[in-house]
């Protein structure tokens, strides 16, 4: 059990890095599941094999996002309440967005498999590649509660600033999916269903993980007591809502980018496909900002040091970009080496290129995003970061890869997109500053109205 919040003190940069580091392994492993199934799946030489995981995994990206989401509102509502001292508080929070979450998951399962392969043929998907791509997800969307309850109690660990313990959920369930896809896939001769069975196997082994942290080493589970479930209701829906709704954006930009692929083919869509399964592992220190930020903006709030959540934002930059800086120029290095690996026809290979010589940096203005991101969704304007993602999604996304597609072919598709984040980046980063300035302005005229009207100020001395 906590006894300080520990991310109130020290240097906010070490930080920074530390929670940024960890929960990029973590991210990385989560989706290196997908890479390394693609990875095997290459071998079979049948690139409608490949094409097929790049359909499924837009859908489970879409899952996963959700859990995510779910996550951010543990770490959100956990954080703030270890910041004010509320310890007792932060433990029924957390067991309370445990059993929000595993609901929830139940539902989104419930109401998705009967439609698999409806999702799948709208956003693209046709023959051989449909029937393998509905096979693979219908075996691996069953496993979305594990997720759900994995990153929940990831998004608890993050809270109360262990981030190594949070990293290991996800740690070990890439770990276990590499091993055990080469076994279903070859061994035993099962091609993609194998590769889906070895990754559901993976992602339940998160939930021991997380589950062992959570409840052994921190002791963070309350009681569960369904009144007091009802009454945290509103305050997790007002956080889970908008950042379901947030990031949802990014499977629905995925989803948009997967369709105009479609239209060149499956061999962009099989580029397209490999991409998105290197960005998450390439880049997984830009998409884990958020989880490394959200909790040191929570605990610095909760006990009102806006000097450390000004220093938090300005550490968080100059982590990013020298993050991306350093992946972007190893990325452009080992291009010919990604083409190899994935057996990526020349078509393909035109396109993985395109992406490593000049989209990769838009990375680090996606990075302003997810840092503004982490400041509404942690500070009580989750609205914000719903609107400035599903801008990117559309408005930044669907609108400029058509245009740039006209010019470029496929690789115009990777252009815009990037446009968009640039665009998109700027303005979350700087919407988010002026909101923290604007909490620290509004917490200084409370303090000096409370000094004004106390019975010191008054000259009311002597009656105390």
């Amino acid at each position: 059990m906590p006894s300080q919040a520990k991310l109130t003190q020290g240097s906010t940069f070490k930080h920074v890095v530390y929670m940024s580091a960890t929960g990029a392994l973590g991210l990385m492993c989560m989706f290196l599941v997908d890479l390394v199934d693609m990875l095997f799946l290459s071998m079979l030489d049948e690139k409608e094999a490949v094409a097929a995981v790049g359909f499924a995994s837009t859908i489970m990206f879409f899952t996963i996002s959700l859990s995510i989401a779910v996550s951010i509102t543990a770490t959100a509502l956990v954080s703030r309440a270890i910041g004010e001292g509320q310890i007792e508080l932060a433990k029924r929070r957390a067991v309370n967005v445990l059993a929000f979450g595993t609901l929830f998951s139940l539902v989104v399962v419930w109401l998705l498999w009967p439609n698999i392969a409806f999702i799948l043929s709208y956003i693209g998907a046709t023959g051989r590649t449909l029937e393998l791509s509905t096979e693979y997800l219908q075996i691996l969307i069953i496993g979305m509660p594990a997720i759900m309850i994995g990153m929940i109690g990831s998004g608890i660990m993050r809270a109360l600033g262990d981030a190594r313990r949070a990293m290991y959920a996800t740690l070990i369930g890439g770990l276990i999916n590499a091993v055990l896809d080469p076994i279903f896939i070859f061994a035993l001769d099962m091609g993609v269903q194998g590769a889906a069975i070895a990754s559901l196997i993976a992602r339940f082994s998160m939930v021991a993980v997380s589950y062992y942290g959570v409840v052994h080493v921190h002791k963070m589970l309350g009681r569960f007591d369904l009144m007091d479930f009802i009454k945290d209701i509103k305050p997790m829906c007002v956080i889970a809502v908008p950042a379901m709704l947030t990031n949802m954006s990014s499977p629905l930009a995925n989803a948009i980018v997967m369709e105009h692929a479609s239209s060149f083919g499956d061999d962009a869509v099989a580029a397209v496909a490999i991409i998105g399964r290197i960005i998450p592992v390439i880049f997984g220190g830009v998409f884990a900002l958020s989880g490394a930020v959200g909790p040191m903006l929570g605990q610095n709030y909760g006990a009102g040091r806006f000097d450390r959540m000004h220093s938090t934002i300005s550490s968080a930059v100059i982590y990013a970009f020298g993050y991306c800086l350093l992946l972007c120029i190893i990325l452009f290095q080992l291009q010919d080496w990604l083409v190899a690996t994935f057996n990526a026809t020349e078509a393909s290979a035109d396109i993985i290129r395109f992406f490593a010589t000049f989209v990769s940096f838009s990375f680090f203005f996606q990075s302003l995003l997810f840092i503004a991101i982490a400041v509404f969704n942690n500070l009580g304007k989750p609205l914000n970061s719903t609107l400035l993602n599903f801008g990117r999604a559309t408005l930044g996304t669907w609108p400029l890869i058509t245009f740039f597609a006209l010019f470029m072919g496929a690789q115009g598709i990777l252009f815009g997109q990037a446009i968009g984040s640039v665009i998109f980046g700027c303005l979350g980063f700087y919407m988010a500053k002026n909101y923290i300035k604007g909490l620290e302005q509004k917490a200084y005229r409370e303090k000096a109205s409370k000094a004004i009207t106390s019975p010191q100020h008054l000259g009311y001395d002597e009656v105390y």
